[in-house]
């Protein structure tokens, strides 16, 4: 919780307390007691949401010498994604898995809510599923085009940001880039 936060909270209890301890109306009391309560819904609300939960970090697979893996996760971080790295000696059989084909694979493979994503995926694409909530696996940019998140080489090729499914062969393009 912010410092900034605890003070507002720490202001209105104050401010409960003193309206509750005075001999003020009891219509005063009732607001406040109102307002408390509202603002501590709100609050486990949102934490409940955001802060808390597990689910909302994004769990980034890669092994220990890529840089390129190192720089999307950098991109991700900048578009407001939390991120918990794990380095693992080979990555074939995380993949196996998570159930991504071999001939959409990639250097890195992350887990969001629940979605796959494999690959120099833009955080745009993964806000995007977020929000948007399809019933694929996930996301994948197979290879690593230049030109991708992460693969800022000063070349750009073309590419697609496609969804897949675990159980079937179904493939569809997301995304085109450039």
């Amino acid at each position: 919780m912010s410092a900034k936060l605890i003070k507002e909270i720490q202001a209105k209890l104050k401010l409960f307390h003193n309206a509750t301890n005075c001999h003020g109306s009891t219509r005063m009391k009732k607001t406040l007691l109102s307002v408390l309560l509202v603002l501590i819904v709100t609050l486990v609300i949102m934490f409940s949401q955001y802060g808390l939960s597990d689910q909302n970090v994004m769990k980034v697979y890669k092994t220990e010498t890529c840089g390129c893996c190192n720089d999307w996760i950098d991109h991700i971080e900048k578009a407001g994604f939390k991120v918990k790295s794990t380095n693992l000696p080979q990555l074939q059989s995380k993949k196996m898995e998570l159930g991504i084909p071999a001939n959409l694979a990639s250097c890195h493979t992350a887990v969001i809510n629940g979605y796959v994503i494999e690959g120099h995926v833009p955080a745009s694409d993964i806000i995007k599923l977020l929000n948007e909530k399809p019933d694929v696996t996930g996301l994948t940019v197979p290879g690593m085009p230049h030109g991708s998140p992460g693969m800022e080489t000063g070349r750009i090729d073309a590419y697609d940001v496609l969804t897949f499914q675990k159980d079937s062969q179904e493939i569809k393009v997301w995304s085109s880039y450039p």
